[in-house]
């Protein structure tokens, strides 16, 4: 039995259109499923996440993200963003829900907040790019507004330091998965998530250093 059944059965939703039950006739039974499916699956990331942060008080926790977004379409990736120092608009830690039924997990990633980025935002993130790659980390790369992942190298890493000093790409996030498809126990899961966020923490730091002027 998997260790997460509503957020397995809620990835099956991606990009899904939801309507108000009473307003989705035939459709209403479906909808009213749709939407119990899908709480219970924010529930579920979220005890996660409250799991994880009860490991790193810390931190100042924000709150786990919808759903569904504004065009009622589901959005089973779950995000929550987790504050140390600095402003809202500067990079930070998140926990983020990826894949499909098949094969899902959490993601650890350092990076910001797109609605609350300032002027300096991009600049700060994408100094994750100075420091040397460590093993199990990738990076997730914003190109002519498409994400690709690409893999944490030393040879990758000089190639996408080249790209950003000629503006080819826009922003670089570094990311450490932990899967959830085969997961034993909670405890097992919270173990591998403290291991991500270590291994994350140099980079963290790295978008902390003063910018060049």
């Amino acid at each position: 039995m998997a260790l997460f059944p509503a957020l397995a059965a809620f990835l099956s939703y991606q990009g899904d259109k939801y309507m108000a039950p009473e307003k989705a006739g035939e459709l209403e039974e479906s909808m009213r499923e749709m939407k119990h499916v899908a709480q219970t699956a924010r529930k579920e990331f979220q005890q996660l996440a409250q799991a994880f942060h009860r490991f790193q008080p810390h931190l100042d926790m924000h709150r786990t993200s919808q759903w569904m977004n504004q065009a009622q379409i589901a959005r089973p990736h779950f995000w929550t963003y987790f504050q140390a120092e600095g402003a809202v608009s500067e990079p930070m830690f998140a926990l983020r829900l990826y894949g499909d039924q098949r094969a899902y997990g959490i993601s650890v990633e350092v990076s910001f907040v797109e609605r609350k980025k300032d002027e300096q935002s991009l600049a700060k993130q994408n100094q994750v790019l100075q420091v040397a790659v460590t093993d199990s980390l990738y990076y997730m790369v914003q190109e002519n507004g498409e994400s690709r992942r690409v893999a944490g190298t030393e040879a990758n890493r000089a190639l996408l330091l080249e790209q950003l000093a000629q503006d080819k790409i826009r922003k670089v996030l570094v990311k450490v998965d932990v899967d959830l498809t085969e997961a034993a126990s909670i405890e097992a899961v919270l173990s591998q998530l403290g291991e991500a966020f270590a291994t994350l923490q140099p980079y963290y730091q790295a978008t902390r250093m003063p910018l060049d002027d």
